[in-house]
C-alpha cells in the first residue's frame, strides 16, 4: 500500500471576497486551488504554504484546516490525502502565471462556470460550507468514482 500526501489552499481576500485560483495546463488540468504534494521532513501546514508561494508568489499564513480528501483505491489500498486549507491571511503580488499554469482572482460563485480539474467540484463544499471534515472518494476496481462527506461531530 503507497500513501501520497498533498495539499491544496483556498486564499480569499477578506476585503471582496475573491479567492485566487489556477488553471493548471500539466498534471490535473483545468481549474482549481494552489497547492501539491509535502517534501520529507515538511510539515503539512509548511508545505500548504510553500505551494501557495511558489504557485501564486503569496506569502500566506494563518492557514486553517477545512476538511481532508481521503481518495482509497478499491483494490490495492493505495491512499493518496489531501489537507485541504482556507486563509485571509496573505502578502505579496499575485503571478500572472507558472509553468503550473494561469493564476488569477476570481469570484467563488464563478467557478461554478468554470473548466474545472477532475473532482475539484466535490472538493468545493469543504471549503465552502460548515460541517464537513473529510471526503472519502473510492477509486479503481473497473467502477466509477464515489464520493461521501463525512459530517462533523
Amino acid at each position: 500500500m503507497e500513501i501520497e500526501l498533498t495539499n491544496m489552499v483556498m486564499v480569499q481576500d477578506p476585503a471582496t471576497g475573491r479567492v485566487v485560483a489556477e488553471e493548471r495546463v500539466k498534471s490535473w488540468p483545468g481549474v482549481t486551488f494552489p497547492g501539491g504534494h509535502v517534501e520529507p521532513g515538511e510539515s503539512f501546514t509548511e508545505s500548504a504554504a510553500r505551494e501557495v508561494y511558489e504557485e501564486t508568489g503569496l506569502r500566506v499564513s494563518g492557514l486553517i484546516p477545512c476538511g481532508l480528501i481521503n481518495w482509497c483505491h478499491r483494490e490495492n489500498g493505495d491512499r493518496y490525502l489531501v489537507f485541504l486549507y482556507k486563509t485571509t491571511c496573505f502578502t505579496g503580488q499575485l503571478l500572472p502565471g507558472t509553468e503550473e499554469g494561469r493564476v488569477f482572482w476570481t469570484e467563488p460563485e464563478a467557478l461554478a462556470r468554470m473548466r474545472l480539474s477532475e473532482h475539484f467540484d466535490m472538493y468545493l463544499p469543504l471549503f465552502f460550507r460548515d460541517g464537513y471534515t473529510e471526503a472519502v472518494c473510492r477509486y479503481g476496481g473497473g467502477l466509477p468514482d464515489e464520493i461521501f462527506y463525512q459530517p462533523a461531530e
